[in-house]
């Protein structure tokens, strides 16, 4: 069963778990609520390794969680649409017995506050709005609806805070929590059961991993006797065997150097860092370099030919590394790492490829350069750059971005004066 980390204020967790029964099969909802919403940082680094997902019941406290974690992949939060927006005004209405049109509201910078009002044709003279993202102060808002309403400016107060909405009830002032609706809340657990499903068919793909010591010939040669080759393979399985255990991996020795470990996509993603652990030891022990391919599939056969084509990209990398196919044909290197690349060696654009064929550069090569030079966010780059930073002979990266220009995927724009001495070096970008 899927483990659920629900944040919000009290009263939102507590509606979230009141309608989230119909779920309760495949995933077990934890109750994280805060008092600020501040708390949010803490709450994620302190939980996160007990549950799977993340539903919060605002963007706010989600947009802090994804800062914490530098990821949005395991979290989903609750939309508040305009009609939740509609049943504040509704709700002032039936209360004050008439239309108010002069209302003080906060909203979050990004929000689509003025895209709702607009088709309520509503007044935008009469109406204050404050802005606020995570670094705000609840106490700034409640000042801001305060002042507002003790000059006689507005007649009610709109506001996303739960505190904020009970400090303004408190002292007298008509205010309104603008909170999601039971559909809004419905939607969000649809989406994120949705998201729990594709997570389990992917958690469960199968992996193959496959290890290679180079040289291992030579390392063979080199050996005084026999029995220190033995003892060195004794060492090497002994260590493959430990990460078997954590992954509920089964090892196979090829022979020659060459291992390869069957388990699956999710054991393996969760212990990546394990892996790497595994390879330098290996490294250390055998003095040689090790080169990791790891391939993902929904069989066997699939999971197998992508490890291939990530053990021939490993080795034909100068710097070690893990790489990683997955089902789709996207291409992970230095896997487990912040920096690492990811590029796919596939493309259905038949006008691209045939640029690419007549500038004789293969998708595999174009993607790589492409997916760093965004991930670099460079708008334009020397050849140099490139070569230094992807350890690619400069001379060969000239190529390549030459042919490029030929065939209009890329642009010479200016020149870069590299020293006193010698020509300048051509900037491009790509196109």
């Amino acid at each position: 069963m899927y483990q659920i980390g629900v944040v919000g204020p009290n009263t939102s967790v507590d509606r979230i778990l009141g309608l989230a029964d119909e779920f309760g099969q495949v995933m077990r909802f934890i109750p994280l609520p805060y008092s600020e919403f501040q708390e949010t940082r803490n709450i994620v680094k302190e939980n996160d390794h007990q549950v799977d997902m993340w539903l919060f019941s605002g963007k706010l406290s989600y947009l802090i969680a994804k800062s914490v974690l530098e990821s949005d992949e395991n979290l989903v939060h609750i939309q508040h649409t305009e009609s939740s927006l509609y049943r504040c005004f509704l709700l002032m209405a039936y209360h004050q017995g008439k239309f108010i049109e002069r209302v003080s509201i906060d909203e979050l910078a990004d929000s689509q506050l003025e895209v709702a009002l607009q088709q309520l044709d509503f007044p935008a003279k009469d109406l204050f709005v404050k802005t606020y993202d995570i670094e705000t102060n609840p106490d700034d808002l409640l000042a801001f609806h305060l002042q507002l309403w003790r000059e006689g400016k507005t007649e009610g107060a709109i506001t996303c805070f739960e505190g904020v909405y009970l400090a303004l009830k408190e002292a007298g002032v008509p205010a309104y929590w603008f909170t999601p609706s039971e559909l809004e809340v419905h939607q969000a657990l649809r989406i994120l059961s949705e998201r729990v499903r594709a997570f389990y068919f992917k958690d469960t793909q199968i992996a193959v991993e496959i290890i290679e010591i180079d040289d291992f010939d030579k390392i063979a040669e080199n050996a005084r006797n026999p029995y220190r080759l033995q003892y060195l393979e004794l060492r090497l399985k002994e260590a493959l065997i430990r990460l078997c255990e954590t992954i509920d991996g089964s090892l196979m020795e090829r022979g020659n150097g060459r291992y390869v470990i069957f388990s699956s996509r999710g054991a393996i993603e969760r212990r990546i860092d394990m892996l790497r652990k595994t390879i330098e030891q290996l490294s250390l022990e055998s003095e040689s370099r090790v080169a990791v391919g790891i391939g993902f599939g929904e069989t066997v056969f699939s999971a197998e030919v992508n490890a291939l084509r990530a053990i021939q990209h490993s080795k034909e990398k100068t710097e070690p590394g893990i790489v990683i196919v997955q089902e789709d044909g996207k291409v992970i290197e230095t896997a487990g790492k912040d920096q690492g690349l990811s590029y796919s060696y596939r493309m259905d654009d038949p006008q691209f490829l045939d640029q690419l064929k007549k500038a004789n550069v293969g998708i595999r090569t174009y993607n790589k350069i492409a997916a760093f030079v965004r991930r670099m966010g460079w708008t334009n780059f020397t050849t140099k750059d490139l070569a230094t930073q992807l350890h690619l002979d400069e001379r060969n990266v000239r190529r390549i971005i030459t042919s490029l220009s030929e065939v209009g995927l890329a642009a010479y724009v200016g020149e870069e004066a590299t020293s006193l001495r010698g020509r300048p070096s051509k900037i491009y970008r790509l196109e």
